[in-house]
């Protein structure tokens, strides 16, 4: 069974920066991939950013240039930078884990970005 731990959330002015961190308790390289989506008030979950096993990683035009993805193969996490916040990011950010030998879609409990104008 995957278990994600999430943390790094809080609250934030505009402009200002955080950090994601999602910690698995396997390899990160388990993963066919791993990806932060967020879910705003009212609206649907979307993604945010997604790192595959190869590497490639892939943003949401909303946030490309600010979010950066990343691993930390020691931490088994994958990490979000956030920088240049908004309030616009204001929502609670999940992180997900896909893999298909065996198959998994496992969602992390959310987390809280908060940032005010």
């Amino acid at each position: 069974q995957v278990q994600l731990v999430e943390s790094g959330g809080g609250l934030v002015q505009a402009g200002g920066s955080l950090r994601l961190s999602c910690r698995a308790n396997r390899s990160v390289f388990s993963a066919n991939s791993m990806a932060w989506y967020r879910r705003a008030g009212g609206k649907e979950r979307e993604l945010v950013a997604g790192i595959t096993r190869g590497g490639a990683t892939e943003y949401a035009e909303a946030v490309k240039g600010r979010f950066t993805i990343s691993r930390d193969v020691g931490q088994n996490s994958v990490d979000l930078q956030m920088n240049n916040l908004k309030p616009e990011d204001t929502a609670v950010y999940y992180c997900n884990y896909v893999s298909s030998q065996p198959v998994y879609d496992v969602w992390g409990q959310g987390t809280q970005v908060t940032v005010s104008s």
